[in-house]
């Protein structure tokens, strides 16, 4: 698969489809089957649930997409059956445990065992879909499918990544919904990437012929009419879609006025939260609105304390999740991450707390974009640093000294109050 040359926005974007994708599921977990949350309730990666989830612990949802990624992360042309066939396996060794999965997967997961390989899952996907009366358009294809739209990144023509799509949703998913549902997520993940918008979805539609392009075209209207949690049927592919659709356009955009603590990036974790609230399959919306929100607002715009709590199969944390993903655009070439792509903007200095010392730093497209979500948010002095000197904020050793006088003025000032234990800072 050719890379792209991306630029540092665009791999931002990039860790912040797999990143969202998570946050989304691990956010959703503790309210998964249950009723809709009202606006009034606080939610959080607070674990527990019927699978007595670990906070912050993802599920199905990402761990299927980490199996994905890690193979996509190699080069590998996904369509090839090389890549397939690893995909299979992956799935396989993490369905061996004590794991939670719906049941169509369940079945075809467990129908394939014995022959391990891509042709043997996909032939189990068509059993699954004759025998359950021609129907197998369950979410569990779609709410994976965002690494597939990574590996895409530098082709041109968007035909192969609407293969690959489709190709790695049969895998399990034999309807024609639940392909077109992938192909369609992961065209706009692209473009949201590559261009920084939502337009991706709609234009993917070009794609259809007539009466699918129709279909869809209603469903998507359907989708901007209504609230998410008026898809009850969220298990349901195209609901899951709509709900994750619906909480992406009906969060509103926060007006871009820094010094009040305001970034239209805000929208990420906005429509996460809004998506994970419509009750029912709450993680697997909750995933594939954060896959979408992350690819258009990036990895930066998702706040630090739900990038250290994430964690799940294969033992894996935030980090490797961004490792894989810019592995993935680099077509295996590269895990170094450029020291100014992927910080949260939780460790981003605001301007409403240090004045007006600091609001040159944020002129640069770049860092004024990463101005997110800080006031009276924790930050630290190494956000200070990186803003300061665009290094890579390793350790103190890296702290710029022009850096430290402004935090520090702004301690003496009163405006922040610095602890001590953990090198961060309070509003």
């Amino acid at each position: 698969m050719p890379d792209k040359q991306l630029t540092e926005i665009q791999l931002d974007r990039a860790m912040g489809a797999l990143l969202g994708l998570a946050c989304g599921d691990a956010l959703g977990a503790p309210y998964e089957f249950l009723p809709r949350v009202p606006y009034t309730r606080p939610i959080g990666m607070v674990g527990g649930n019927r699978m007595r989830w670990a906070p912050g612990e993802w599920t199905d949802d990402t761990a299927m997409a980490h199996g994905i990624a890690s193979v996509a992360a190699t080069g590998i042309d996904l369509r090839s059956v090389l890549a397939q066939d690893q995909i299979a396996r992956n799935w396989l060794a993490w369905s061996d445990g004590p794991v939670d999965m719906g049941r169509q997967i369940s079945a075809v997961l467990g129908a394939a065992e014995e022959g391990g390989t891509a042709h043997a899952m996909r032939t189990a996907a068509v059993h699954f879909h004759e025998d359950n009366g021609q129907r197998s358009a369950g979410n569990g294809a779609l709410m994976r499918t965002a690494p597939v739209a990574l590996a895409y990144l530098g082709d041109d023509d968007e035909a192969t990544l609407w293969q690959a799509a489709q190709e790695i949703a049969a895998l399990t998913h034999f309807e024609r919904d639940a392909q077109e549902a992938c192909a369609l997520w992961c065209v706009a993940i692209r473009r949201a990437v590559l261009f920084g918008t939502f337009d991706g979805l709609r234009l993917s539609l070009e794609r259809l012929n007539a009466e699918r392009r129709a279909l869809w075209t209603e469903r998507l209207d359907e989708a901007e009419r209504k609230q998410s949690w008026q898809f009850p049927n969220n298990g349901w592919t195209v609901a899951a879609l709509q709900a994750a659709w619906s909480a992406i356009v009906h969060t509103a955009e926060p007006v871009d006025r820094p010094e009040l603590g305001f970034c239209p990036a805000q929208h990420a974790p906005h429509a996460i939260e809004r998506a994970v609230r419509c009750g029912g399959d709450t993680d697997t919306v909750g995933a594939i609105a954060g896959a979408l929100a992350g690819a258009r607002w990036g990895a930066s715009a998702l706040p630090q304390a739900w990038l250290t709590k994430i964690h799940g199969w294969p033992d894996a944390k935030a980090d490797d999740l961004k490792r894989l993903a810019l592995l993935t655009v680099t077509a295996g070439r590269s895990a170094v991450l450029p020291p100014t792509v992927g910080l949260s903007a939780v460790d981003i200095v605001p301007t409403a707390v240090v004045g007006g010392q600091v609001s040159a730093i944020f002129q640069n497209g770049l860092l004024r974009r990463l101005y997110l979500l800080c006031a009276g948010e924790v930050f630290t002095r190494r956000g200070a640093a990186w803003l300061k000197t665009k290094g890579a904020p390793t350790g103190a050793q890296d702290v710029d000294a022009d850096a430290i006088a402004v935090f520090d003025e702004a301690e003496m000032s009163g405006q922040i109050e610095m602890n001590k234990e953990t090198d961060s800072a309070q509003t």
